[in-house]
């Protein structure tokens, strides 16, 4: 054995060494978290601030884009000319054991038309702005006709996010993504890469330093539920196409399930989105005031920018504004927004080609046109994109479509020729920097080319183009038809907007009697959707047109046909007025003295929103109809004729009506910003109490801040707390609008009222499931908050045996249930579901 000796100093040194060293690592580690700390944060500042300057560039750009997105783009930005968009504020869902939510006069009287947002407009009914829409907890698509708004709608939404404004209060720091269809890949093959083709799409604007940024920016911003994503022109596509939008949409929420959509449509096709739990929302078209408003705006906004440039001074005498307004301000009667801003436009530009809205639209047209460019070769180009069912169409087979109107020039011998395009369409060969030594013709730039240029035309990478607004396809490829024998090639394409709009215009220009009647024997119940298609055509169509007699006549049907949905046969109200035709005033004056309540109503309603002042009478006779409903309506028409006669009868009603007429009398004299108001401020001081309590529903609907304060101030000092309290309602109310936005369902697992009704049935609801059989339980129950509840639910399992009961609930006596049903029908509709004609259950 060895025995080792341990020398003490040695042992003491190296005890004293090694416990200096260990206290100074116990002392140092604090230091050194913090310098890891500290390091990590650096990087961490470092990755932000690469982050927060990609974001901020992409805001930026994207709200130069969003100023962009308009018609009148070359004249002022967005910002400068908006009327805030409005959308009717949906039906609300129904939950038993909740309060129902405040509604007035107005909302409770007009049928719900999303189609036809016009007879909402005439009655200012309720609305809700975008940011309001949006503070619910869905995705939304904006439907409207085309030219109503909705690509400015989202220019809006994605201008108020980049900018980081208030008025989207807790979506106030989302990032928003602005594309068109057209600027998207799809479809994808993998979902892993679902944001490539928004990553590809933005890297077309963003900044060179930014581009191997972004798919980190991109990624981060959709997992943390900071994106909008805005998709224009889902509208403007085929079924086919929308199928696959629809899928990637599926994809995102899949993936990113905290990102907010919204995207548009139109009311008769919206292919797969309400499965996805899409709300469709109708976008407000402009009443009379608005119209004014925009006219007088867009003539300030003429006269401090565009007048002063030196090429228009240079030109003929300036028309006095004061003038043009006036002009402009007639016969404006339910146009779009798109289509008074071409009036507008070229009443001021002093080029228009005349007063009706066909004129303005081909102003337009004359004025982006290319030099020296046949209007034949737009039309051509247009029937042609339309023909072959491409809304966004390759420019390498569009350049076919229009070879024959490529205008060429002549090279004489000897000259030099620097280039050669790819449309070249002699077989001589031409070099560059050559002599020829024969004469040849060779085209100048590209026609298409030329259209990009001057605005009828956008292009898009990966060869895509497409006409800058549907309507101008629609016009040009219209006319086109009057020389071909296309219509049943059109006719029997599936339904989509480039369809109905080529049709429209053809209409308007030629003999539509073969499409009309086609479209009629298509037409049944319980939507007759290719009628009201139809009906669209008559506002611009021929007044003498041969097949106007056999629309109106199906039009009168449906409107005088007992039993069936009132929001159906509003449809053929509002097609009469839309019509413009004078012979649609006599016919709701005829009605009016009818004996059928609803048809009474609807009639009403009808000749107030066409203004016919030789209706006055009989709307006073209506005053005291036995129906409710009618006398409301009929309060509604005489504010919206406006005369003094009218208005007159109104304030008497006002002054000695019952309670329930005063108030709505009250709420229809809110709608005339002159008279009305007055009448409003006059009664807040009258000792009446059921006057005051009646004026306080009527400033509900005010939207001006002089009514807010007089509201107020009768919330604290009238003396009658009968008044107190409506004015309490009312303002409540308006500071809850919010509450109007579309809503997720609750899982039937989750929603209180359900789990209830099903233990009362003894039966149990599992997670995960639809329970679609309690549901159809609760469509048959004795209460009717519950039969109401049940609906929103049925449209995600839309089969044989939940169709036959809403069609069972659509024909019951019971109005608020009838309505609801064919609003669930309604929806499932436009989603792309056949639904069968109602003998097929034993109804119609």
């Amino acid at each position: 054995m060895f025995k080792f000796a341990i020398d003490p100093f040695s042992f003491f040194v190296g005890f004293i060494i090694a416990t200096v060293f260990w206290w100074l690592v116990t002392q140092a580690r604090p230091m050194w978290k913090e310098l890891t700390a500290g390091i990590k944060e650096q990087r961490e500042t470092a990755q932000a601030r690469k982050t927060n300057s990609v974001e901020e560039n992409h805001r930026r750009i994207t709200l130069r884009r969003a100023q962009g997105m308009h018609l009148a783009a070359p004249l002022f930005a967005l910002d400068e000319i908006l009327q805030e968009p409005l959308l009717i504020a949906p039906p609300q869902n129904v939950e038993p054991g909740t309060p129902a939510k405040f509604e007035d006069v107005i909302s409770q009287t007009l049928p719900y038309l999303p189609s036809w947002p016009e007879i909402a407009a005439a009655y200012h009914t309720q609305t809700i702005t975008l940011p309001q829409a949006l503070s619910g907890n869905t995705n939304i698509v904006i439907i409207g006709q085309p030219g109503v708004g909705k690509t400015v709608s989202l220019a809006h939404l994605a201008s108020l996010a980049a900018n980081r404004s208030e008025k989207l209060e807790a979506l106030k720091d989302t990032v928003p993504f602005l594309f068109h269809i057209a600027n998207l890949k799809l479809p994808i093959a993998d979902p892993k890469d679902a944001l490539t083709p928004l990553i590809e799409a933005a890297s077309e604007h963003a900044p060179m330093l930014d581009l191997t940024r972004l798919p980190t920016f991109f990624q981060n911003t959709f997992q943390n539920g900071q994106a909008l994503l805005l998709i224009d022109g889902f509208d403007e596509i085929t079924p086919e196409s929308q199928q696959v939008v629809t899928a990637y949409f599926k994809i995102i929420m899949q993936n990113y399930p905290k990102t907010r959509i919204v995207t548009t449509g139109a009311p008769e096709y919206l292919d797969g989105l309400i499965a996805l739990g899409f709300a469709p929302l109708t976008l407000m078209t402009w009443s009379t005031h608005n119209n004014e408003k925009f006219i007088d705006q867009w003539g300030e906004l003429w006269s401090q920018t565009v007048a002063m440039e030196s090429w228009s001074q240079a030109g003929s005498e300036q028309i006095d504004p004061i003038l043009l307004n006036v002009w402009l301000s007639a016969d404006n009667a339910n146009l779009t927004p798109f289509e008074l801003t071409l009036k507008a436009w070229g009443a001021y530009a002093g080029d228009s080609l005349g007063p009706h809205v066909l004129e303005a639209i081909a102003t337009h047209i004359r004025r982006v046109t290319p030099i020296n460019t046949p209007l034949a070769a737009l039309e051509t180009l247009a029937m042609q994109a339309i023909v072959n069912v491409q809304p966004v169409f390759d420019p390498r087979i569009a350049r076919a479509w229009v070879k024959s109107f490529e205008i060429v020039e002549e090279k004489v011998e000897g000259e030099t020729t620097e280039q050669t395009t790819e449309e070249t369409s002699t077989e001589t060969k031409v070099q560059k920097g050559k002599k020829i030594e024969k004469v040849v013709a060779t085209p100048t730039s590209g026609l298409l080319g030329k259209m990009v240029a001057s605005g009828l035309l956008i292009a898009y990478p990966d060869n895509k183009m497409r006409f800058a607004h549907p309507v101008f396809a629609g016009y040009l490829a219209g006319r086109a038809l009057k020389n071909y024998n296309a219509e049943e090639t059109i006719l029997n394409q599936t339904d989509w907007s480039g369809k109905y709009l080529a049709m429209r215009y053809f209409a308007a220009h030629g003999d539509a009697s073969k499409l009309v009647q086609s479209l009629l024997e298509f037409s049944r119940l319980p939507m007759h959707r290719p009628l009201f298609v139809a009906a669209r055509w008559l506002r611009d169509a021929p007044k003498n047109a041969p097949w106007r007699g056999k629309l109106f006549e199906s039009l009168a049907a449906i409107l005088q046909t007992e039993g069936i949905p009132l929001n159906l046969r509003g449809q053929a109200m509002a097609a009469f007025v839309v019509s413009n035709d004078p012979s649609a005033m006599t016919l709701f004056r005829q009605l009016s003295k009818t004996l059928a309540f609803e048809l009474v109503q609807l009639s009403v309603l009808g000749a107030g929103a066409m203004r016919d002042q030789k209706a006055v009478q009989i709307l006073e006779q209506a005053m005291n109809a036995p129906s409710q409903a009618v006398r409301h309506a009929a309060c509604m028409a005489l504010v919206s004729i406006g005369t003094n006669e009218a208005l007159e009868t109104v304030a008497h009603t006002l002054l000695n009506g019952d309670e329930n007429i005063r108030r709505a009398a009250a709420e229809a004299l809110a709608n005339d910003p002159g008279e009305g108001h007055a009448m409003l401020r006059d009664g807040i001081t009258i000792n009446d109490i059921l006057l005051r309590r009646a004026v306080a529903y009527g400033l509900g609907r005010v939207n001006e801040p002089w009514a807010v304060e007089a509201l107020q101030k009768i919330q604290i000092e009238d003396d009658q707390w009968v008044v107190r309290n409506a004015a309490t309602e009312v303002l409540d109310s308006k500071t809850s609008a919010g509450s109007r936005a579309p809503r997720k369902l609750k899982a039937p697992s989750e929603s209180p009222w359900l789990i209830e009704f099903a233990g009362k049935q003894g039966m149990g609801i599992s997670p995960g499931v639809p329970a679609t059989d309690i549901l159809l339980l609760a469509l048959k129950s004795d209460d009717a908050d519950t039969r109401l509840a049940a609906l929103p639910y049925l449209k995600f399992t839309p089969n044989e045996s939940v169709l036959a009961q809403l069609y069972a609930a659509m024909y019951k006596d019971d109005p608020e249930l009838r309505e609801g049903a064919y609003n669930i029908l309604w929806e499932l509709g436009t989603s792309g579901i056949k639904l069968p004609h109602p003998n097929q259950y034993g109804y119609g």
